[in-house]
């Protein structure tokens, strides 16, 4: 019973498409007819609007970190389930016929509180590719290998198998930009 409750309020937390409800709330039009089509804060910038995008993003980060709160505190054996349904509810929304963002945000949410060293090592990963870069879907592939890498030397079993699947899960998410990043097409991060 308590994997059930678990897996339906970190799904549920996770599929809240933020972007999707703050682009339309701006009278910015629906995110998914721009740039990447994604939900996420990354495309939501697209619009021109970093006040919706940096909202977007803190939103995406809290519901990540909603779950794996509640988790931790009120069935802490589960906290790992927690953190991936989270992370997949963000990718896969019922609500958006199982299309919705890349989960970068939403895992750094989770991470944060399932592992405050991982969670700095992604961001610290993510920020120096994007500054060298300024390519998004780097930055978040790259500071995916090098935490996988950070986990197995650092922690045991469980923690290294949750983030194996975060990371080749998160390659698979990715996949259309690494394409674009091969081919030089991919979108750099606005910064102006």
């Amino acid at each position: 019973m308590d994997i059930l409750i678990v897996g339906l309020y970190s799904y549920f937390l996770g599929s809240i498409p933020f972007g999707l409800i703050y682009a339309k709330l701006a009278g910015l039009g629906d995110v998914r007819n721009i740039g990447s089509g994604n939900i996420g804060a990354t495309n939501v910038l697209r619009t021109g609007n970093k006040k919706v995008a940096a909202l977007t993003l803190l939103c995406d980060i809290a519901k990540g970190s909603l779950a794996v709160f509640i988790t931790l505190n009120f069935f802490p054996k589960l906290i790992l389930l927690s953190s991936v349904v989270v992370y997949l509810g963000h990718i896969f929304p019922v609500w958006l016929k199982f299309k919705g963002g890349k989960g970068v945000a939403t895992f750094i949410g989770a991470i944060v509180i399932l592992n405050y060293v991982l969670s700095l090592i992604f961001l610290i990963s993510w920020a120096i590719v994007a500054k060298i870069f300024k390519i998004s879907s780097l930055s978040a592939i790259v500071a995916f290998l090098i935490t996988f890498v950070a986990t197995v030397f650092l922690y045991e079993n469980d923690l290294i198998l949750v983030m194996s699947f975060f990371t080749a899960f998160s390659i698979f998410t990715h996949r259309e930009n690494i394409k674009k990043i091969i081919s030089g097409e991919e979108s750099k991060i606005k910064t102006k």
